[in-house]
């Protein structure tokens, strides 16, 4: 299924798309949120009312939100594809580099990714999002997928020069409206191998950015296992799970994203995810 969280008619609400639109679940389930399904547990639910249900609502009648609007925990992974990691000179490093983003610098699919007025390296970064199911703390590695409820593209957007102004990423990574994040989420099940997946980054039209996602440092079950250690990991959870090479800052001359651009994060099995670039 592909499950999405949209505003129509100025309600919120989320749904699943079949042929024709939108199946509304919020009309049909007793949860108030596609996070609040995965909390309870409830996707078969989701599934029965989806079937042989009509849809409500056209594609084009509704406004992309985030899937998970309102995600407890965004833990996002930076440096994972090495070619990106020899771009940016880092040493190798034997744990996973980690950020946070907040979720209210998430914007749904469609929406404008805003450059803020105090910086113009606003760069791009597209990633494979993994959305957490079920919650858990010191997940194996073997079990750690049966923790994954779906997939879903994410852009990254990265204000560079208030990224490297310390070591630490955070101020770079959370201005608002820099986080891309959907269309929808591909449920898990329709995609048996997340490591088997080609993730496609366009500027204007043009590729900036292509990798197989075989080629990550640390493949998602490793990402899950380090960080169900640390943190107990909870249904809704998104991990952003790194860019390849290509990003703007490196380039010679650098190429970062201005007013009037259109950004799109392509990923094979999930979807496209398409933002056009505004001044704050």
């Amino acid at each position: 299924m592909k499950l999405v969280t949209f505003k129509a008619g100025g309600k919120m609400s989320y749904g699943a798309i079949v042929d024709g639109g939108i199946v509304d679940l919020n009309r049909r389930l007793p949860h108030p949120s596609l996070k609040a399904v995965l909390a309870k547990g409830a996707m078969d639910q989701a599934r029965a009312a989806v079937e042989n249900s009509k849809p409500d609502v056209k594609l084009e009648d509704i406004t992309y939100l985030p899937p998970i609007p309102d995600p407890d925990k965004i833990i996002c992974i930076g440096l994972n594809y090495d070619e990106h990691r020899k771009e940016t000179g880092r040493d190798k490093t034997s744990h996973p580099t980690l950020f946070t983003r907040f979720a209210d610098t998430q914007i749904g699919h469609g929406q404008a990714i805003v450059k803020p007025k105090v910086s113009d390296q606003l760069d791009y970064e597209g990633e494979l999002a993994v959305i957490i199911g079920k919650a858990g703390r010191h997940i194996s590695r073997e079990k750690a997928l049966e923790h994954v409820a779906g997939y879903s593209c994410y852009h990254d957007g990265s204000v560079r020069d208030w990224q490297y102004q310390t070591t630490q990423f955070v101020p770079g990574k959370n201005f608002p409206a820099t986080g891309g994040f959907g269309p929808w989420m591909v449920t898990a099940d329709e995609i048996p191998d997340p490591q088997k997946l080609t993730l496609c980054t366009r500027l204007n039209g043009k590729e900036v950015q292509r990798s197989g996602t075989d080629v990550m440092i640390f493949p998602i079950r490793e990402l899950i296992a380090y960080i169900s250690t640390f943190t107990e990991l909870r249904p809704g959870d998104v991990i952003p799970t790194g860019t390849p090479s290509g990003v703007g800052s490196k380039r010679n001359p650098p190429l970062f994203m201005k007013p009037g651009d259109v950004a799109e994060v392509e990923i094979s099995g999930v979807g496209t995810l398409k933002n056009p670039i505004i001044s704050e």
